[in-house]
């Protein structure tokens, strides 16, 4: 790798990385859980929905500063890892539309109810599978963004 490589590639991780760092850790203080709790309080889905909205709009920020810091290093590794953050918007969208449709309706959300309807068992499905595949993505573009770091920027001497 040839010096000028080195110097940019370091130069691009001190830019990044600070904001990278303060975004990484406003998302934890958020302390948004995938978990599903079956709370039959409006109160609780309220929050929960204005919890995960503030979450996925601090995550967005972060994964569109590892693509701007992808783009500069590799762009056609950036415009797969923009495909990934495309998929983590609709799965954020239809996230909150079930959570919606629970605060709307709360009690749907308790499967201990022997008389729940088939639609509120459609909608903990949902819930579910929603949740879980979300929390999958996201894995997968961190590790994504890890793999991008340990191959094309530690290995300019940047720790």
């Amino acid at each position: 790798m040839n010096e000028d490589s080195k110097d940019h590639k370091r130069l691009l991780k001190k830019e990044y990385s600070d904001s990278l760092a303060r975004l990484g850790t406003d998302l934890r203080d958020i302390g948004f859980s995938y978990k599903i709790v079956t709370k039959t309080s409006k109160e609780y889905w309220q929050k929960r929905i204005k919890d995960f909205k503030r979450y996925n709009e601090k995550g967005l920020e972060y994964y569109n500063q590892v693509y701007a810091m992808m783009s500069m290093v590799n762009k056609s590794e950036a415009q797969m890892f923009l495909l990934h953050i495309s998929k983590f918007r609709q799965q954020s969208a239809a996230l909150v539309e079930i959570m919606e449709k629970i605060y709307e309706n709360p009690t749907i959300i308790d499967r201990k109810d022997k008389q729940q309807s088939r639609w509120s068992k459609d909608v903990n499905d949902q819930l579910t599978k929603c949740s879980d595949d979300s929390l999958q993505h996201e894995k997968k573009m961190n590790i994504l963004f890890r793999g991008f770091y340990e191959e094309h920027l530690k290995d300019a001497g940047i720790t």
